[in-house]
């Protein structure tokens, strides 16, 4: 990634946890004073003598899904069973770890006339839960669509505080789907299947001069670009970030 404004080291200390879906867990850490960045963007995570470390090391980039006003920092992961993030869940609140960053330009176009449509799956929605929260709080004139794919609404962050965003932000439109939505222990009348174009048409079709935020699992954002390729969306206006092992 690229480093937009970049801070020195930062000890930061855990200040809460808390699961977001299953298998998905939002860790909360002191903000440092002074300290900022844009709505998008990431830093590095390094565990301070971890008492187990693998392979992978000690550090891990992560998006900070928490809204640059909020007075905390957080970030959110899947829970898969790694060193780090065996370290990580079990870690006791007011333990210290080091921040670096902030880096990367997955960050909110200036034209307020282009429309944002954002293309997200699973834990891919952290740079846009920062995105949307920065858009409401600050009164954005930017048109927002967010499409976010999932199995079931089980296994998708923030879901019921993006969908409860519509109604504080009238220029967001938030649309979910499901892909394994009868599997689900919950009633589900939203979209299901993955995003396609009929969906994206159906939805977006009065999106003005788009800019397109696609972010998720490799394989999703390779799919994401091979269908905006034959809606012949030009390079330009599409922007990517992949979300591998997390």
């Amino acid at each position: 990634m690229s480093a937009e404004s970049v801070s020195s080291a930062l000890m930061c200390s855990l200040l809460s946890r808390r699961e977001v879906a299953e298998g998905t867990m939002a860790f909360y850490f002191e903000k440092p004073s002074g300290w900022t960045f844009k709505a998008g963007q990431s830093i590095d995570l390094t565990l301070i003598d971890p008492p187990e470390t693998d392979a992978e090391g000690n550090t891990r980039a992560f998006s900070l899904a928490g809204a640059p006003h909020e007075d905390h920092l957080m970030v959110a992961t899947r829970l898969r069973d790694s060193a780090f993030k065996r370290t990580l869940r079990t870690m006791s609140l007011g333990g210290s770890v080091k921040i670096a960053g902030p880096f990367g330009s997955m960050t909110l176009h200036n034209d307020a006339s282009r429309t944002a449509i954002i293309l997200t799956g699973g834990i891919g929605i952290t740079p846009f839960r920062s995105m949307v929260l920065r858009a409401a709080h600050e009164k954005l004139p930017h048109r927002i669509i967010l499409f976010s794919s999932n199995r079931r609404p089980e296994d998708a962050p923030f879901l019921s505080e993006l969908q409860a965003l519509e109604k504080e932000n009238p220029n967001y439109r938030f649309i979910a789907t499901m892909t394994n939505a009868d599997r689900s222990s919950r009633p589900w009348s939203g979209e299901t299947g993955f995003i396609n174009k009929e969906m994206l048409l159906h939805h977006a079709r009065s999106a003005v001069s788009p800019v397109y935020y696609v972010a998720g699992p490799p394989e999703m954002v390779t799919a994401m670009r091979r269908m905006l390729d034959e809606l012949n969306v030009d390079d330009d206006n599409i922007r990517t970030e992949e979300f591998s092992g997390y």
